[in-house]
């Protein structure tokens, strides 16, 4: 990224925390807010960023401008790792929560979660795992006023060498945004998989692609 910019990419720190959680929730639905959909920021903010900030965050990066985080890619170097403690130290404190605050009451989230349950029950949630081949994952955020100003991209390099370094053998990562299809795309990822989803179509009205796409990163060499 031009220097001139005045953007910095570096590795996250914990006292990005909030920031990060903002974004995420500012950006979550196609680059909208989660409260179009979903009500419950804390909760909402806990289940998307939490494994990364708080048992992963050497694997994350965020972009400044000056003192302000204006991205960030969050990112796990193993997914089946990255899972298994989501489900065993994360899930539970979310469940609690949900019940907690009548998360579950929220017209908003029983309309979204009898969505999902739609997919669900016409198979349209299930992708194929490319975790053996792709082993980390990401999810790549940027504030709506500095879209557009390569920060992505910038994000991107940073992580993919990490990786590298890491002799990490691939990733990859869903979106359900062409933009960000198109985006990934230049990156050098191919598609792997491509679907359709219907749990947002009480708020854009419209069903919306799941693309998954991968980047493997190291070749491997056969043995002589």
């Amino acid at each position: 990224m031009p220097e001139n910019q005045g953007i910095n990419i570096r590795k996250f720190e914990s006292r990005d925390r909030e920031a990060v959680r903002r974004i995420f929730h500012d950006t979550a639905l196609i680059g909208e807010p989660a409260s179009v959909f979903f009500e419950g920021e804390e909760a909402f903010s806990d289940a998307l960023t939490s494994y990364f900030t708080d048992y992963e965050p050497q694997s994350c990066f965020v972009a400044e401008s000056g003192t302000q985080v204006i991205g960030c890619l969050m990112g796990a170097k193993d997914k089946v790792r990255a899972e298994k403690i989501f489900n065993a130290k994360i899930a539970p404190g979310l469940l609690r929560k949900a019940f907690r605050d009548g998360l579950i009451l929220k017209k908003k989230n029983i309309v979204f979660l009898l969505r999902c349950l739609s997919d669900a029950l016409r198979g349209r949630l299930f992708a194929p795992d490319f975790a053996k081949e792709y082993p980390a994952i990401l999810h790549i955020n940027v504030g709506k006023g500095f879209r557009g100003q390569d920060v992505g991209g910038a994000l991107m390099d940073s992580y993919l060498a990490y990786l590298k370094q890491e002799k990490v053998m691939g990733v990859h990562l869903a979106t359900l945004s062409d933009a960000a299809a198109s985006f990934f795309k230049r990156q050098g990822f191919q598609l792997l998989h491509r679907s359709v989803r219907s749990y947002f179509r009480h708020v854009l009205h419209r069903d919306v692609p799941l693309y998954i796409y991968g980047k493997k990163l190291l070749i491997d060499v056969p043995r002589v």
